[in-house]
């Protein structure tokens, strides 16, 4: 235990006229079986005590590397090799420390790492542990870096949850990780973080997997604290738009070597590398030019004639002006069990009669935060579970098929035309199958061709996503994320589906990397005639991909409309809620924290009239012309939109 005083308040630090962190000529290297590797090549930066400065680039740049070695955490196999990381500490008056010299395992840097210097991970549900209490995960930091009593810790540790913005500390202190949300176990990672009141702060991606609505709270909380704790904060991201919005001084890294340092004018207003424009232009924006395409660093050739032709000649089409789903007031309830086997809590709306209808060959965006329903409709949808009520109509092109009511060899065979593309790379294909077994697995369980007809498909696959088809054998692991999706993608088209369901399919991925997938998305749907529902939280991926766009909110559809109609004249609180909550990569566009948390989006009973959902109902959805519908009480007036 530490012989610090238990409240950390109570540390009176020195104003630094100098850095409070300085990388100097880093080198940083791993040893692995076929030789050495060196993954940060001479990185050099600084941090200044109270600023903000921000990691910039994809994955494989050596940002974590970077923060893994400030930190004392880096893995075995990885060793600093040159350089120096001069930390001074605030807190005392001796020369700065030199962090790459300490014995990562040793007493003092134990005392720097989690009471001078703390990090927040990117995924909180993998960095907490699912076996003990939020109250007693934080607590414990207390314990290793304060000289508190038992009383003390738990009055900290409820003071920091309720500084983060807990809404019962208390009982907080008693939560397991998998019972909060993913927004409230990032503010349990947050108060772990800085319960001890680090002199920096490191946040390596902390708010990749949220929604806009809550990365918004997230960012808001550490500019807050940050102010009030007066931290320093070292952001590792890959997103320009939370850049824009944080950051003071901008690092730009590739391939474990700085391309680029400056202020956040120079970096967004003036960017001279290469490398930083090709990122700047392949992130979404809602500026964008009708038929501009984002530009990644690595574009994907694809090459469709074959696939084309098979898709054209399994699905013949005899009305193509036929909406080719339909969905009709589709309800699901789930019932969430509390104290007890015997008790029930009062059953969740998870999709409230929902309908709407899906032209053939268009992309329709579904968007909304999480726990609004969109991933139970989409399991609805591809009848993983069943509804409480509806309809689900889907067109093949010559017949109207009534898909809930599909069963034994018809599901089989229904399910060749509608497939699904998963959120996450890494977990979605199996770790122990060649990606030839992968690619053939569908072909194989629903019987078609010969093996050698099965491994030519998959060869056309390959292609067709822009990967080497001499890499079939291959095992998942030796690819990265971004070939990984690709890879999912292949799969989701080896049975010529004509309907594709993507949910989150670019939500963990680099901003250039995603720019690939949605250009090959796009590209796909141009030259096989293609269907999308595109599942998202982030509006300006939806704007460059859909034609249509619908918005839920608590399992209801509140807003529908042509992505032009939408971005330019939203109608619903909720929806102009979402657009306000998106980074933009502008500093001239900066997000309005403080009306973000004053608006209440979320909170459909807050929503002003003729928007108040009180949940007794009388709300129906009107037309504003040019195929724009919003959701209000029945006697509320609007003016039409402009088609």
């Amino acid at each position: 235990m530490s012989d610090a005083p238990c409240s950390p308040i109570a540390i009176k630090e020195r104003t630094l006229s100098g850095d409070l962190l300085s990388v100097q000529d880093l080198r940083i290297g791993f040893k692995m079986m076929e030789g050495s590797l060196e993954a940060v090549k001479g990185v050099s930066f600084r941090v200044p005590q109270g600023g903000t400065v921000a990691l910039v680039g994809e994955s494989g740049s050596g940002k974590s590397v970077v923060s893994q070695a400030i930190m004392g955490i880096l893995p075995k196999a990885a060793s600093i090799t040159g350089g120096s990381i001069l930390f001074d500490d605030p807190r005392n008056d001796l020369p700065p420390i030199d962090i790459a010299a300490l014995d990562r395992h040793g007493p003092q840097m134990r005392a720097i790492r989690g009471g001078r210097i703390s990090i927040i991970f990117q995924e909180p549900m993998t960095a907490l542990s699912p076996l003990h209490t939020i109250g007693n995960q934080i607590g414990e930091a207390v314990e290793l870096h304060r000289n508190c009593g038992a009383a003390e810790v738990v009055d900290l540790t409820r003071d920091m949850l309720r500084m983060v913005g807990f809404p019962d500390p208390d009982r907080a202190l008693r939560t397991y990780p998998f019972e909060l949300s993913g927004g409230l176990r990032q503010r349990a990672m947050i108060a772990m973080a800085l319960v001890c009141h680090p002199a920096l702060l490191i946040a390596d991606e902390p708010t990749t997997a949220l929604d806009v609505t809550i990365q918004a709270q997230i960012l808001k909380l550490m500019r807050d604290l940050q102010q009030e704790l007066g931290m320093a904060v070292l952001m590792i991201t890959h997103d320009l738009g939370v850049v824009a919005n944080m950051a003071e001084e901008i690092v730009v890294m590739y391939h474990g070597e700085v391309m680029e340092h400056g202020t956040l004018d120079h970096i967004f207003r003036d960017p001279r590398h290469p490398y930083l424009k090709a990122l700047l232009k392949a992130v979404p924006r809602f500026d964008m030019a009708p038929g501009e395409r984002l530009v990644p660093i690595r574009e994907i050739e694809t090459k469709a004639e074959s696939l084309h032709a098979e898709a054209v000649a399994a699905h013949p089409v005899v009305e193509p002006e036929k909406p080719i789903l339909t969905v009709d007031g589709i309800r699901k309830t789930f019932s969430i069990r509390k104290g007890g086997l015997l008790k029930q809590s009062a059953p969740v709306r998870a999709v409230d009669d929902v309908g709407f209808t899906v032209k053939r060959g268009e992309c329709l965006g579904l968007v909304g935060e999480s726990g609004c329903g969109k991933t139970t409709l989409s399991k609805i949808l591809m009848r993983a579970l069943s509804p409480d009520a509806g309809r689900v109509s889907f067109y093949d092109g010559t017949r109207d098929i009534d898909v809930l009511a599909l069963d034994g060899d018809d599901l089989f065979e229904f399910r060749r035309t509608m497939q699904f593309i998963f959120q996450d790379p890494f977990s979605s294909l199996n770790p122990r199958m060649t990606v030839l077994d992968i690619l053939t697995e569908p072909l194989t369980i629903h019987g078609i061709g010969t093996m050698d007809e099965r491994k030519q498909k998959a060869a056309r696959l390959m292609d067709l996503v822009g990967l080497d088809m001499r890499h079939l054998k291959r095992y998942p692991h030796s690819f990265s994320g971004g070939q990984r999706q690709r890879i999912g993608i292949a799969r989701a088209l080896a049975l010529n589906p004509e309907l594709l369901i993507c949910d989150e399919p670019v939500s963990a991925l680099d901003v250039s990397i995603q720019a690939q997938i949605l250009n090959l998305l796009k590209d796909l749907q141009r030259d096989l005639g293609l269907t999308y529902i595109f599942i998202s939280h982030n509006l300006a991926v939806v704007d460059y991909i859909a034609d249509r766009i619908a918005v839920m909110c608590r399992g209801r559809l509140v807003e529908l409309a042509p992505s032009e109609l939408l971005f330019q004249n939203p109608r619903h609180p909720y929806t102009q809620g979402l657009l306000r909550a998106v980074p933009d990569p502008n500093p001239d566009n900066a997000l309005d924290f403080a009306q973000l948390m004053d608006d209440k989006a979320s909170s459909p009973d807050r929503w002003p009239a003729p928007f108040t959902d009180d949940g007794t109902g009388g709300l129906i959805f009107h037309d504003l012309g040019g195929g724009h519908y919003v959701r209000a009480m029945a006697d509320a007036r609007f003016e039409r939109s402009a088609a």
